[in-house]
Formats: structure tokens, sequence, C-alpha cells
């Protein structure tokens, strides 16, 4: 019988599925935003800035759940922490939700201010951002789980 490699035999273990549903969230709320900040400029319908805000405000909520969860996968995995996209991944979150905050700021103010100019420029980058980071991650999550390097 060949000898036994115990490094062979160990495995990286997959990712969380809780982080991977949890950033499910921020990305359809501050994508909304985005959304729903345009149909405001269009419309001028203040609720639409209301549901803005409220969008805004569950994503940095639920992004904050998604990233304890994250931090928890990417401390539980040395070989994800030395690759260079995790940690692209981490800091586009951090801008996310750095500007996500500063955008829900902007969006509580009362009128059209809310919203432009400030506010929709703000939710356009959010959202893009939240976009590729969402890509990013994914990939990470999926080389991870099949041990791709």
């Amino acid at each position: 019988m060949p000898p036994h490699d115990r490094h062979a035999t160990q495995t990286v273990p997959p990712p969380h599925p809780i982080h991977t549903l949890l950033a499910a969230f921020p990305l359809a709320f501050f994508t909304a935003a985005f959304l729903t900040d345009l149909t405001y400029v269009n419309t001028a319908e203040m609720q639409w800035a209301n549901f803005s805000v409220w969008l805004i405000t569950g994503g940095l909520i639920m992004g904050g759940f998604a990233a304890v969860a994250g931090i928890v996968d990417f401390a539980r995995n040395r070989r994800v922490r030395r690759a260079p996209r995790p940690w692209f991944h981490s800091l586009l979150n951090v801008a996310v939700l750095g500007l996500a905050l500063i955008n829900a700021f902007i969006h509580s103010r009362d009128g059209w201010t809310s919203v432009m100019p400030t506010g929709i420029i703000l939710s356009a980058i959010v959202a893009v951002l939240v976009i590729v980071s969402s890509w990013t991650g994914t990939t990470v999550a999926h080389r991870q789980s099949t041990g791709a390097a």
C-alpha cells in the first residue's frame, strides 16, 4: 500500500452558504435604490425618494450581516487569504458600505436635494460597485468550492 500523504487528503472547506445568501440582499437593495432614484428624477413623486432611502438602509443592514459572514469565511481559510481576488472583493465591499452610508445621509435631506444631484450619483456608483463586488465574490466562492487555485 502506498504511503499516505496527509496533505493530499486535506480539502479546502467550502464557503459558508450564509455569506452567499446574505450578500444577495445588498446587491438587490442598492441596485433597486438606484432605480427608484431614477424614477424619482423622472416623476418628482417624493415616495420614490422615500423608497430609495429605505432600500439604502436595508442594504446597509444586510450588508453588515453579510460582512460578518464574509469575515468568518475569510478568516477560516488561509489559502483564500493569500489570493488577491478575495482582498479586492473585501475592499470593494468596504467602499460599497462606506459610500452607501454617505448616500443614506444625503438621502435624508428634504425634497429634490435628497436625490439630485449627489444622491443619484452615489446610488449609481454604489450600484456599479456592488455588482462588481458580487461578481468577484461569486468567482471567489466558486473557486473555493471547486478547489481551483
